[in-house]
């Protein structure tokens, strides 16, 4: 992972426009590829971000100030996003190699949500199938791989609590399942407990259903393996 510290201006052009004036900021370019800009405020959340896979090419201005422009390309829209990153002067430059992160450990609620929802996949939608659990991507595992009633493949992640983050991480699962021909089209259930207003709305926005799960309900389903007859 290298990690700058600089005064930079950052230009986004893709979807949508950003801009973000001359200022302090931490610049984050990650061994996956996805580099992400972070101000000293706003929690965990990067002001602006490239998901991988993408390319930085370090340059000149016209005015011959350092220029950063990553670039990627959107499967949704089949358009280059490009990211430019205007440094004025640079504080820190450093290059730390992390070495192979173990995972995340799952709290107790939230594996169990995700072992009883792959024995129940239809609970989430009818006709909904299991294909495998912790399907594997380039940037982690999708909690349920599916296919519902027309064969389709479904993504489902499973969170106690969902918030915001939770979407974008499904997001981000889905752009890269969605370059898989073998795959797509790919759509996404965000399952939880219970859905905060702002992630409901971010993920119908998306095209992403949400699904609120019932965990004493689901725990009480009956299980053809534990019965004597």
């Amino acid at each position: 992972m290298r990690l700058v510290v600089a005064r930079c201006q950052i230009d986004y052009a893709g979807r949508l426009t950003a801009h973000l004036p001359m200022a302090t900021r931490v610049l984050m370019i990650k061994a996956d590829g996805s580099v992400l800009v972070h101000s000293d405020g706003g929690s965990y959340k990067p002001l602006n971000w490239m998901s991988p896979p993408c390319t930085l090419r370090e340059g000149a201005s016209e005015d011959g100030a350092v220029l950063w422009t990553v670039t990627s390309r959107s499967s949704s829209q089949g358009q280059a996003d490009t990211l430019q990153i205007l440094i004025d002067e640079v504080f820190s430059d450093s290059s730390h190699d992390l070495g192979i992160d173990p995972g995340l450990q799952k709290d107790g609620v939230e594996k169990h949500l995700q072992e009883l929802l792959a024995e129940h996949p239809s609970t989430l939608a009818d006709g909904l199938t299991l294909v495998r659990r912790e399907f594997p991507t380039a940037i982690g595992p999708v909690d349920l791989m599916c296919r519902d009633a027309d064969g389709a493949s479904v993504a489902v992640e499973i969170k106690r609590r969902g918030e915001i983050d939770g979407v974008e991480q499904l997001t981000r699962y889905l752009e890269l399942l969605n370059r898989d021909p073998l795959l797509a089209p790919v759509r996404g259930i965000f399952a939880a407990q219970e859905i905060k207003p702002q992630a409901r709305v971010l993920a119908t926005d998306r095209g992403i259903s949400c699904a609120v799960v019932d965990y004493d309900n689901l725990r009480g389903l009956d299980n053809a393996d534990d019965r004597l007859f």
